[in-house]
């Protein structure tokens, strides 16, 4: 009993958004509406908040340590993008050269910022606010007001196709499903061993480790709806190409925050930042990194946005920033800092991508939709906020 209550406390946010989804799946079989979990919904969630995953995932480097936010992502999203228009479209630039240069800005305009916000102690909000308007501003001179697009085939590919169909001649619907089933299979297989060889060296080593079955249980749920995904998103076009950068920064960012020094000292700077500089921690250089840092998720973010609307716009941007601080305080990440994991920001932005394409499928009013997302986030860091109280009193 006792390792069935850890695993709902450890796991709960991954339960609730299981059992959302189902209720949904409920809702729409009952109304009429369709299935949340067809090909064609299942491929939208994934494209639709792609980015928002990326966001969510450098944001929360900035809360873990000391509760900063940065509400300048959105219009570095919309700035990169206008150079990536004017690189690739208009001035006819290489194609991958174009992204390491977009990339490069990313890391410059957060490098700006932190170093206001770290060396010279300015408040993030401060910061961040300034940032917003002063890149969103220079990107729309830069636009002139006007949208840049149509981008070329190849860059579009990088981010907005679909494997193993793009790989493959003339597919069949056998031949996708079965190569799309097949990846997602190997995905899992890899996912079950790390993790067992992870808990047997840790077991070996002589750390606390919890209940074969408690550490086993949060893999084996992922695995099996890694499995599931990959077989509906083969009765669809393939894996969106999107998935893969997904995953590709999910991996690294994991590893990061869990197994490197940096990743260390960002979760003592948050616990405690007093108690960490006195250890010798060079909190400056730990707080300007997470800011530089979330400048390239931006960028990042910013290629995927132009590549699944074929152009840079003007409109570009609106409203990511506070979509990416929902999900990183939804999937358990302390307003106070030196909490939260890259798996729980991920989850938290499957869960507004899963709450607003819900709602959307039932026809619910757009209005509606912000207030169900606004009790949702101040839910989440009531929660936390009750939590870190009675652990005080302790």
């Amino acid at each position: 009993m006792a390792v069935v209550k850890s695993v709902l406390s450890k796991h709960a946010m991954l339960l609730v958004l299981i059992a959302t989804m189902l209720v949904f799946e409920v809702l729409l079989a009952e109304a009429g509406r369709g299935s949340l979990f067809s090909p064609h919904n299942l491929n939208n969630l994934i494209v639709q908040n792609g980015f928002v995953v990326i966001l969510a995932i450098g944001m929360l480097l900035c809360i873990i340590a000391g509760g900063h936010i940065d509400l300048a992502v959105g219009s570095i999203v919309i700035l990169v993008g206008a150079f990536a228009g004017i690189f690739i479209v208009n001035m006819g630039l290489n194609v991958y050269l174009s992204i390491i240069l977009c990339l490069g800005i990313g890391i410059l305009l957060g490098a700006w910022q932190g170093f206001w916000i770290a060396y010279m102690g300015i408040p993030s909000f401060i910061v961040t606010l300034a940032g917003m308007l002063t890149f969103r501003g220079i990107a729309l001179m830069m636009l002139q007001g006007r949208n840049i697009g149509p981008f070329p085939i190849e860059y579009r590919n990088l981010f907005n196709s679909f494997l193993p169909s793009h790989f493959l001649t003339e597919p069949t619907s056998e031949q996708v499903v079965g190569a799309t089933l097949t990846i997602g299979i190997v995905v899992s297989i890899v996912i079950i061993c790390i993790k067992i060889f992870s808990y047997i060296n840790r077991k070996r080593k002589g750390y606390d480790v919890g209940h074969i079955v408690m550490e086993m249980s949060y893999p084996i749920i992922v695995c099996a709806a890694i499995i599931f995904l990959f077989y509906r998103l083969g009765n669809h076009n393939g894996m969106p190409a999107v998935l893969v950068t997904i995953g590709i920064v999910f991996v690294v960012y994991s590893y990061v925050t869990q197994n490197t020094t940096w990743g260390r000292h960002l979760y003592a700077m948050g616990g405690n930042a007093k108690a960490a500089k006195l250890s010798g921690i060079n909190t400056k250089r730990i707080l300007f990194l997470a800011y530089a840092n979330n400048g390239f998720l931006a960028s990042v973010a910013a290629l995927v946005v132009v590549a699944r609307f074929n152009q840079a716009s003007t409109q570009a941007g609106i409203g990511f920033e506070l979509n990416a601080i929902a999900a990183c305080f939804i999937g358990g990440a302390s307003a106070y800092g030196g909490t939260g994991k890259v798996s729980g920001a991920v989850i938290g932005a499957i869960f507004m991508g899963v709450l607003n394409m819900g709602m959307s499928l039932l026809g619910a009013d757009q209005n509606l939709q912000n207030v169900i997302n606004g009790l949702v986030l101040l839910s989440a860091v009531t929660f936390d906020v009750i939590s870190k109280k009675r652990k005080s009193v302790v």
